[in-house]
């Protein structure tokens, strides 16, 4: 019997490839680099190089690119980023009338196929999207998550570092709620190898640090003319290690709500330990007033594009 696990990426973009480059690299299982059927070749191709890049760096991972559902059958992992990036100008919520369709089929092609993988949405918006997959799959609420919160408290993170002079590898921090500009950056939480960040950095350039990291993903888009994708795939693939590894990671991600921080029946970026079960346990940390007066107003945002999705 194969001993590797076996990993789908929907969607052989910027990020897909990025993604496979990661999960092979890492040697955390073979790779199925997924696309619509006129972008097969491309996604051979793409795969072609990766593996031949695999001859220089060392990975042995197999590396596919299909635009057959039955390659992915019993994938362990499955990592969505089907859909069109944003263009400047565009929100994430603009995205909803083209992703929707998209979202729909991959879920029930992947309900058939791989019911059992530990899946990560990563298409915009981001929120209504994981919501709209587990609608459609069934599946259980462990076993779907939306990529947010990791890569959005690594912008934080990489914000705060450079303000105040430090290693980004000695900051703590952690964005909560919806994918979008209504995100919340828990200052509270939030320090610097166990000192608060308040400590090195004035309030005031703490506030436009926010501001910044709220549109961390409009800056990209701006600046390269389409979404981001070093970053989100380095974020998901942290997560699908996690869950492989049974890693018990501590990661902000957008994660199905049942009470917790007072919301139900939503998708949205709470701390969770990710583990071999998936999304195994939702962390409730103490918020301040103001940081709860946030989360209401990013849940509410989130709220209003999956409301829009259910009429669809």
């Amino acid at each position: 019997m194969p001993t590797r696990k076996k990993i789908g990426l929907i969607g052989a973009g910027n990020i897909g490839g990025e993604l496979a480059r990661l999960c092979a690299n890492r040697e955390l299982g073979d790779v199925y680099l997924f696309d619509i059927a006129a972008k097969e070749n491309f996604a051979k191709g793409k795969a072609l190089d990766l593996e031949q890049n695999g001859s220089i760096l060392g990975y042995d991972s197999n590396i596919r690119g299909t635009s057959n559902w039955a390659d992915l059958e019993g994938a362990d992992v499955l990592i969505i980023t089907a859909g069109i990036p944003r263009k400047p100008g565009q929100s994430r919520d603009d995205l909803v009338a083209t992703n929707l369709p998209i979202i729909r089929d991959v879920a029930n092609n992947a309900k058939k196929h791989c019911p059992n993988a530990f899946v990560i949405v990563i298409s915009n918006p981001l929120d209504a999207m994981v919501y709209e997959y587990m609608r459609v799959t069934g599946c259980p609420k462990g076993k779907v998550a939306g990529m947010a919160g990791v890569l959005d408290s690594a912008r934080f993170q990489l914000f705060l570092a450079r303000e105040a002079g430090v290693s980004v590898k000695d900051v703590r921090a952690m964005v909560l709620g919806g994918h979008g500009d209504d995100m919340v950056p828990v200052l509270s939480m939030t320090t610097i190898n166990g000192v608060p960040a308040t400590q090195f950095i004035a309030k005031d350039k703490i506030q436009s640090i926010i501001e910044r990291t709220r549109k961390g993903g409009g800056e990209i888009v701006t600046l390269m003319g389409t979404s981001a994708y070093y970053a989100p795939a380095s974020a998901a693939v942290a997560m699908a290690e996690a869950y492989l590894l049974d890693q018990k990671r501590l990661l902000a991600c957008a994660a199905y709500l049942d009470g917790e921080y007072g919301y139900k029946d939503l998708f949205m970026g709470v701390p969770c330990i990710v583990g071999g079960n998936g999304v195994e346990k939702i962390v409730e940390i103490p918020l301040t007033e103001e940081e709860k007066g946030m989360l209401a107003k990013s849940a509410a945002s989130v709220q209003g594009i999956v409301d829009v999705v259910k009429k669809s």
